[in-house]
């Protein structure tokens, strides 16, 4: 697995603290990148960081996890984003299904439960990033042949036998 990167944005010290401890995230094969108490604060860092994985609490003072999601999803696409909640109500499942969320935990979360999540996601990681190197080259080859047959039809190349 290549490194793949992970952010966690949770308000509750002793939950946050719990999280980053109880994984030894090297192991496991990720990177922990970087920690916020609230989206505020955490928005840049994530900006600058580019985490594959966001982890985040969806109930935070100053900005909340739905609307650091929208603003992540906004800017970074392909970050893949878990919810993480003590309120296990329908209707913050429904937004966070509408941002384009990857999974949705509700607290209390194992080291078990978080791990098993984090390796489904990066499976799907690794199958994006193989999907690309395997389309890169054949964009590269379209591309060229678009140039060549433009350089032909505009007379600038002429194709000699």
């Amino acid at each position: 697995m290549n490194e793949i990167k992970v952010f966690l944005v949770e308000d509750e010290m002793v939950i946050r603290r719990g999280i980053k401890n109880s994984i030894d995230w090297e192991k496991e094969g990720y990177i922990f990148c970087g920690e916020a108490s609230d989206g505020e604060l955490a928005y840049p860092m994530i900006i600058k960081e580019k985490p594959d994985i966001l982890i985040t609490d969806i109930r935070m003072p100053f900005m909340d996890g739905l609307e650091l999601s929208r603003l992540v999803k906004h800017e970074l696409p392909e970050t893949k984003i878990i919810f993480l909640s003590g309120y296990d109500e329908f209707q913050y499942a429904k937004e966070a299904i509408d941002i384009g969320i990857t999974d949705y935990l509700v607290k209390p979360v194992t080291g078990a439960q978080l791990i098993g999540t984090l390796k489904k996601i990066g499976q799907k990681i690794e199958e994006e990033r193989g999907k690309q190197k395997q389309q890169a080259p054949e964009e590269a080859r379209s591309a060229g042949r678009q140039r060549l047959f433009r350089h032909m039809v505009s007379g600038k190349h002429t194709y000699a036998s």
